[in-house]
Formats: C-alpha cells, sequence, structure tokens
C-alpha cells in the first residue's frame, strides 16, 4: 500500500546541525506551554470531548501541581508507569501460546440473516471474549468484559443484542455509551454492517455535530442508540430523547468513561431508564478503585476475564528510549520516521498544545502527519483518520481522544512522545498496535 506511495515522500535533505538548530527554534517555549486534563467540562459541548477545559494555570499553580502528583480541570496528573513495564524486546513465540479453542459463530445459532451478514464480513470463528460472553448476554444478564484491544469486544455485545432485538423488535431497546467520538462512530459503524437490511434502526449522537439534526434523528424509530455521555444527556435535556422503553445499557471502556469524569452524566442516563434490566460493561482495563462505583450501578453480575486488565505484551515490542533533552528526543523521532518499517505511526503526547506543536516540527522536516485532539472540530478529525488509514498520511498525532477511538488495521508503531499519565493510559495507548494476534512496536520516551 504503502510501498509505492512511499516514493511521493522524499525529505529535503539537511546536515544535522540544520536539523538540530530548527528542531531547537521548536522547542524554546516548552516551558510556557500551558497543561491539558482529560476531564470533561460540565457545560456546552467540552463535556462531551475526549479531552478536558481550556483554562490556563500559572507557572507557579504547574509546579504545585506536579509536586502534589494531582490532576485537576486542565491540569498534569504525576505519571505513575514504573519503566519496565514498558520494556519488552522479544515477543513469545505463537508455538509458545496456549491454542484457545472457540466456536463458530454457525454454532451460537443465531438468527439467519444476522448469520448472513457475519458470513459476508468474513468471520468465522468467535474470538475469546465473543464466546465467553455471548449466552450471558443474550440471555439478558448483567456482565462486565474484561479483554485487551483488538479482540472483538464490539462485536462481542453488538452481535447478541441484535440477535435479541431480531427475535422482538418492541423489546431490547439498547443505549450504548462509550467516552469518545470516535469510538462512538466506530460502534455505529460495526452496528450498521451487522445490521444492513434487517430493519433495525440505530442513531450516533456526539458532540461537534448539529444539534438540529441529532433531534431529527429521534423522530424516527431507533432500536439502538450511540453516544457519548454528555451528547446523550442534551438530547434527554431537551425532551428529544426519552429512555422509558430503553432495557439494556452497554458501558463500552467503562473504566475510561468513570476516569474521565462522566459518572455524574452515566447515572444521569441510567436514572432514565425505568425499565433497565440489564447492564453490560466491556474494558480492556480494569481499575480497582472503581469498584465501588460499579457496584452502584449494577447489583448483580457474571464477570468474564479473559485477560488480566493489563497490556498484552505478547506481540508487542515495546522499547523505552531516554534522550537527554527535546531536542535529541526530535532528532530521533524524526530519524526513526524516516526508517522504511515506520509505515504508519501513531505517536501520543499529553496536551492539545503539545500535539499541535509536534506536528509543526514533522511537517517542517516534510513528514506526511495530521493531528487530532479535542480542540480540532468533529468534521477535521474524521478526515484527518480518514487519511491515515488510506495511507495518504505516514503519521498520526494525538492526544489520549486516539487511544479509545481509533480502530486501524495494520498500525506499525505507537509511539508515546510523553509518559502517559497512568497504567490505563498506556494499554489503551500500545493496544493500537499488535491488533488481532498481528505483531506490533511500541516506543516510549522518557
Amino acid at each position: 500500500m504503502r510501498g509505492k506511495n512511499r516514493k511521493s515522500y522524499s525529505p529535503r535533505k539537511k546536515n544535522k546541525a540544520q536539523r538540530e538548530r530548527a528542531i531547537e527554534s521548536h522547542s524554546k517555549d516548552k516551558k510556557n506551554e500551558s497543561s491539558e486534563g482529560s476531564r470533561p467540562s460540565k457545560q456546552g459541548e467540552r463535556r462531551n470531548s475526549d479531552s478536558g477545559g481550556r483554562k490556563k494555570f500559572s507557572q507557579r499553580s504547574k509546579s504545585r501541581n506536579s509536586r502534589s502528583g494531582n490532576r485537576s480541570g486542565g491540569r498534569f496528573k504525576k505519571s505513575d508507569l514504573d519503566p519496565s513495564m514498558m520494556v519488552n524486546t522479544t515477543i513469545k513465540l505463537k508455538e509458545d501460546k496456549k491454542d484457545i479453542q472457540t466456536r463458530t459463530f454457525e454454532e451460537l445459532n443465531l438468527d439467519p440473516q444476522l448469520q448472513s451478514r457475519i458470513d459476508k464480513k468474513g468471520f468465522v470463528n468467535t474470538t475469546e471474549i465473543q464466546d465467553k460472553t455471548f449466552e450471558i448476554v443474550a440471555e439478558g444478564k448483567s456482565i462486565i468484559g474484561i479483554a485487551n484491544t483488538g479482540t472483538g469486544k464490539t462485536g462481542a455485545f453488538l452481535i447478541p443484542i441484535i440477535d435479541r432485538i431480531l427475535s422482538n423488535k418492541n423489546k431490547h431497546k439498547t443505549i450504548v455509551l462509550v467516552p469518545t467520538r470516535e469510538l462512538a462512530q466506530q460502534v455505529e459503524q460495526e452496528f450498521k454492517s451487522l445490521s444492513k437490511g434487517l430493519k433495525i434502526f440505530s442513531s450516533c449522537f456526539i458532540g461537534g455535530t448539529s444539534i438540529n439534526k441529532d433531534v431529527d434523528k429521534l423522530r424516527r424509530l431507533n432500536h439502538v442508540i450511540i453516544g457519548t455521555p454528555g451528547r446523550i444527556n442534551d438530547m434527554i435535556n431537551r425532551r428529544a430523547l426519552k429512555l422509558h422503553d430503553f432495557s439494556k445499557v452497554v458501558l463500552d471502556e467503562f473504566d475510561t468513561m468513570l476516569d474521565m469524569g462522566f459518572l455524574q452524566e452515566v447515572q444521569k442516563i441510567i436514572d432514565q431508564m425505568h425499565k433497565r434490566n440489564q447492564t453490560i460493561l466491556f474494558s480492556a482495563t480494569e481499575n480497582p478503585k472503581q469498584q465501588n462505583i460499579i457496584d452502584n450501578l449494577v447489583n448483580q453480575y457474571e464477570k468474564v476475564r479473559v485477560s488480566e486488565g493489563k497490556a498484552n505484551t505478547d506481540n508487542i515490542y515495546q522499547e523505552v528510549i531516554k534522550p537527554k533533552d527535546d531536542t535529541e528526543k526530535n532528532q530521533m523521532l524524526v530519524d526513526l520516521l524516516r526508517k522504511k518499517e515506520f509505515k504508519k505511526v501513531l505517536i501520543f503526547s499529553e496536551t492539545k498544545r503539545q500535539v499541535s506543536k509536534l506536528c509543526r516540527i514533522l511537517k517542517k522536516f516534510e513528514v506526511r502527519v495530521d493531528e487530532i485532539h479535542g480542540d480540532k472540530s468533529q468534521q477535521y478529525r474524521s478526515k484527518a483518520i480518514q487519511k491515515f488509514k488510506s495511507g495518504s498520511i505516514q503519521v498520526m498525532v494525538a492526544t489520549d481522544v486516539a487511544s479509545r477511538g481509533i480502530d486501524i488495521d495494520n498500525i506499525t508503531h505507537v509511539i508515546n512522545y510523553r509518559v502517559p499519565s497512568s497504567r490505563e493510559s498506556y494499554i489503551h495507548r500500545i493496544g493500537r498496535t499488535g491488533r488481532a494476534g498481528k505483531e506490533g512496536n511500541a516506543i516510549t520516551f522518557i
């Protein structure tokens, strides 16, 4: 794909001194960068976004906050990561892994129309999480499912939900809540591909889109509602969305949603579901500190765990690089991106400003790059992701908005330009590569 396209990429030749001066000119304002939180604002569309408020803090406040290790609003949270967990320079051979036997989709006795859609998508065997959770979800029981990224969690809840709706289209209406806009769109696309022509309908509600168009969507029949908590609540407050006949709720990437401060928003939505009889929670990670919150959301549930809620390192090379300063870091990064094996690279940084600054630096060296973060419009973000998918750009620079929302095949490398603030964030980030059992690469600058 990218082999032919790469001919059009011919970086400008510079000697080392020139390159270092160019990069250094972009690095001088490092100390003046404002911070960006991941907690949503309580007002307006920003509570729907994947990054938080834009309030600026003084240098003294930032210094004090870095010592305390807390984050509030736009402040940084000190990273609690041990660099040793980010190192894995060997990959376990496939023959060393335990062969996991799962059923075929035909063995699940699905509705024939749904089975035909699954066949058209080329799916034959269930994944482990799909196999172990199907009957639980299909029987209407509440569940918590823990599985690594790229293991089919979306299908694990959508397939049995669609199957139940087909059995009775007047029942089993479902609302799916996700933490980011991109993930909401991804779930809706998967739903539409599985339900095409079956006369069951869905609508997606996210920030950055037309309120009036969203209201129009709710005048039509919807069996499944998908969206971020902020925009869903907006529709409820406008009395455009009524959930009295919705009985199922799915919290996808629930640990992230709760960590981002969506608990009150989620609770408001659940309170509107007077007929709720099933709660479905799926995530790649699990935070023990959230257990009391989960127990308040759902009383009785089964837990299915096909991973430990930690990083899946079996098929991802993980390396740590420690440059002496930002100038050297940028030089190393540019040199890496010029290697032919770095075909499709996702780079993460902590703040919107850091992302934009790094994007400018890479463009200066003629790297085919774009950026996504909370300050970009939804239309811009969608176009940037499409360019990344198609291979018209080599590099995407992003905040953690992308670690929960991007489902792109064949990402060769994930690079943490800044160390993420938590273990959970690190897991979600590196999970963008090495998906579906393929080999991946993760590099972290510390």
